[in-house]
């Protein structure tokens, strides 16, 4: 793996999975793999799970660490052949090429602003990264996907299903701001990875980009949809087609335990009690949200063993 910026640079997910469970069996087996070699993580926006996850499986694999809270703080320039008499200080292609000499990995997370479709489509800040860095890129989440969640989210359900083919659901709940797509494109490319019944279910409004969703079953029933589910990933997510945009708030849409039936209830945190789904969901063994927080660790380190093993 010479980087891990979208589910595609996986070569095989089940085997990947499996690796992954094997490893956090034993998390420290490779913990020389990473000695004398360094990660830096970039944080253009906040994150609890991703930073704290990413750190501990780079430092299990005997890696130093070094992060930067980006945020507002550093104005960097990604335009070509732009005047820099503005706010911008620093152009991608310094910086990206400094950061090269200082990391042996580069992870990035960078959020999109839900104004332009094109632009955030383009994916600009992380190819920035993929195009002037000379060493391997990690995303940590961008403008469009969240791989590490995804791999996190596959490994939960491949150590708790209890039949070969379970019936994964992915159903939008309700949310007071507008938030991005990435964890459900990533959620939906990975369940096209793996041996499940997948369908997913929204309000009508709310369908993710087709190119993405593919072949996906959608349904605008969401007790319809949850019938007999073996599990449950709730997320909400704001319009593709009328971009970044809140078109329902409907509370009907929330998760609950009559819902939910037997299955198992999954979210990526942080999640919006007794909004997005009920304390009644949370607070039961049916909840396996803390269960896949954990994963979190694991799916980054697997990702950073297979990049080390390649440099």
């Amino acid at each position: 793996m010479k980087k891990y910026t979208n589910i595609d640079d996986i070569e095989n997910v089940p085997e990947i999975i499996q690796e992954a469970i094997q490893l956090k069996a034993n998390p420290f087996q490779f913990e020389d793999l990473g000695k004398h070699k360094t990660l830096i993580m970039l944080f253009f926006n906040s994150s609890l799970r991703t930073r704290i996850s990413t750190e501990k499986a780079a430092k299990n694999l005997g890696m130093d660490v070094m992060v930067l809270n980006v945020n507002d703080a550093w104005n960097l320039e990604y335009e070509d052949g732009t005047v820099m008499s503005l706010d911008t200080a620093e152009h991608i292609k310094e910086a990206s090429q400094v950061l090269s000499q200082y990391a042996d990995i580069i992870a990035v997370r960078a959020f999109p602003d839900l104004k332009s479709k094109e632009k955030d489509e383009s994916e600009f800040m992380l190819n920035s990264f993929i195009k002037h860095t000379t060493v391997p890129i990690v995303s940590m989440e961008s403008a469009t996907a969240h791989p590490l969640q995804a791999l996190a989210d596959a490994i939960t359900i491949e150590e708790l299903k209890t039949k070969k083919r379970p019936k994964v659901v992915m159903s939008w709940a309700p949310h007071p701001k507008a938030l991005p797509q990435a964890v459900p494109n990533s959620f939906v490319t990975m369940m096209h990875e793996m041996d499940v019944h997948f369908c997913i279910t929204h309000p009508k409004g709310y369908d993710l980009n087709p190119k993405i969703t593919k072949d996906s079953t959608i349904i605008y029933n969401q007790e319809e949809a949850l019938k007999d589910a073996d599990f449950v990933y709730v997320k909400n997510w704001s319009s593709y087609e009328k971009y970044g945009k809140i078109l329902s708030k409907d509370t009907n849409w929330m998760m609950t335990k009559e819902k939910l039936g037997n299955a198992k209830f999954m979210h990526c945190l942080p999640v919006r009690r007794n909004f997005v789904v009920e304390d009644a969901v949370l607070d039961s063994d049916q909840s396996v949200v803390i269960q896949g927080a954990n994963n979190r660790t694991y799916s980054a380190q697997i990702v950073l063993k297979k990049i080390l093993e390649n440099l």
